[in-house]
């Protein structure tokens, strides 16, 4: 099926849905289609239904009743029977639905899905019943219904568990924010230190530049502080709001001043669930459910500690939120009178620098070695994440950006690279012989095998020629900008 013109990459959401809408086998299929608002998922379903000869229907936040009403008018206008089709009950809709895909393979799209489990919490249950294997009205059909939705931990739990629908999906497809190199690409930024920027202030929400703000980029690197004034943090721009409402668009986030306070902490540097419990006054037993619900929501990442398995650090997913919780929530009643943006934003400006890109740049370094570095380990890591070091010797811990660790076949886990971050300095033998240390403290233990462990160094300032040296002779990698956007 031809792919639209006007969408972005995508290819892998494209194949996976045109995959499943055109089979051919007889049976009604259901799949489930996730992802945070604004990456794109109605414009993908649309499109395929548009493509496909589909029907689509967007719920709305209605009554039980009304949204009858309203997937009834909406199959009217589809199917064009000589009466109106006004439904009573969902156990009808469904079969109508079914009914689709009587003669050929047919997209049917619910959008919103959560909103009609809202207002009828029993509509799982009544998909579960039409779907039975051996009913008929599903033996007979080839409709693709395809359910999706936007609020991630009600998604998450739709097919887990003891969950009606668990074991009826043939699809299971989740629309993620385009990682760093396509969102350089969706921006049309060809300058890698630029994009980075952007990236650490927007990540990769397609909507952000398209909806939000109107094709509105910073034209080169001399913009970026008036393109972040003007766009982020004025009043007038929808992006100013956008970082709260990210919060409010989730159920199951009903406590709104506890989950910004552990967002707060989280961009204040403080990874550790100890930290967090400090930050926002609690103990830290408290805080499992709101790290789980935020978790689930697909707002922070649990990462495990490279060296210390009982170790645990949360990092915020989604930049605008590090954004938002760093340079805006504390500034808000200055920002909202907008009288002195453009100061408040200049005099932040090591702020941004140490709150914002600095952990944004070593996690966008991680996500390289993750996804992009095979050539210079031999294989793909199987994990890379940050840790810390003990070294008894000289009573201190050293903390590693990059640890990619590779498969264990049978024995330890061999530890492909270790690495040391840093935006704004230039990188010298001093952090070289740190990661030597480094390498051989993790060799004295017998977690990893470190035989060919290599010594990274990541940089957007640069390499002195002492450290250019020790890289010609294999001494250590080096990364730069360039590397990192390929």
């Amino acid at each position: 099926m031809r792919k639209p013109a006007d969408m972005f990459d995508r290819d892998r959401e494209w194949a996976a849905l045109t995959r499943f809408a055109t089979d051919d086998q007889p049976g009604a299929t259901l799949g489930v289609v996730s992802g945070r608002r604004r990456q794109g998922k109605s414009f993908l379903l649309e499109a395929l239904c548009q493509e496909a000869g589909g029907f689509y229907f967007s719920a709305q936040e209605a009554t039980d009743a009304e949204s009858l009403a309203l997937i009834g008018n909406a199959l009217t206008r589809h199917l064009d029977p000589t009466a109106p089709f006004t439904p009573s009950d969902w156990p009808t809709v469904i079969d109508v639905l079914l009914r689709i895909g009587r003669d050929r393979p047919v997209p049917v799209v619910i959008d919103e899905f959560p909103y009609l489990a809202r207002a009828n919490p029993a509509l799982p249950s009544i998909i579960q019943a039409a779907y039975a294997p051996r009913r008929p009205e599903r033996t007979t059909s080839r409709t693709r219904l395809l359910l999706c939705g936007s609020a991630m931990s009600f998604m998450g739990g739709l097919l887990s568990g003891n969950a009606p629908l668990r074991g009826r999906a043939s699809l299971d497809l989740r629309v993620n924010t385009l990682d760093y190199r396509l969102a350089a690409g969706f921006w049309e930024l060809t300058d890698p230190r630029l994009a980075l920027l952007v990236h650490a202030v927007v990540g990769g929400t397609p909507a952000y530049r398209t909806e939000m703000i109107r094709y509105d980029a910073p034209r080169d690197l001399d913009d970026f502080d008036d393109w972040v004034v003007r766009a982020i943090l004025s009043p007038g721009s929808p992006m100013s709001l956008e970082a709260r409402y990210l919060l409010a668009e989730e159920p199951d986030l009903r406590d709104g001043a506890l989950y910004h306070s552990v967002l707060a902490a989280i961009a204040e540097g403080n990874s550790g669930r100890g930290g967090i419990a400090g930050h926002v006054g609690r103990k830290s037993n408290e805080l499992s459910h709101p790290l789980t619900v935020l978790e689930d929501a697909g707002l922070i990442a649990r990462e495990t500690d490279a060296f210390r398995s009982n170790r645990t650090d949360f990092r915020i997913k989604e930049p605008l939120l590090t954004f938002y919780h760093a340079m805006m929530r504390p500034f808000w009643p200055q920002l909202m009178r907008a009288t002195a943006t453009d100061r408040i934003w200049r005099n932040a400006g090591q702020r941004f620098i140490g709150n914002v890109v600095g952990p944004h740049f070593e996690r966008v370094c991680r996500d390289w070695t993750l996804h992009f570095a095979e050539d210079r380990f031999g294989g793909w890591p199987s994990e890379v994440t940050a840790g810390t070091v003990n070294d008894p010797a000289g009573r201190t811990t050293h903390e590693v950006d990059v640890a990619a660790v590779g498969h264990a076949d049978g024995g330890r886990p061999p530890l492909l690279a270790i690495g040391e971050v840093k935006w704004g300095q230039i990188m010298g033998e001093g952090h070289l012989q740190r990661l030597r240390r480094i390498r051989d403290l993790v060799g004295r233990n017998d977690r990893y095998d470190t035989s060919r462990t290599r010594l990274l160094c990541y940089s957007g300032a640069g390499f002195t020629d002492d450290l250019v040296r020790a890289a010609g002779r294999g001494e250590v990698d080096l990364v730069g900008l360039d590397d990192l956007y390929g």
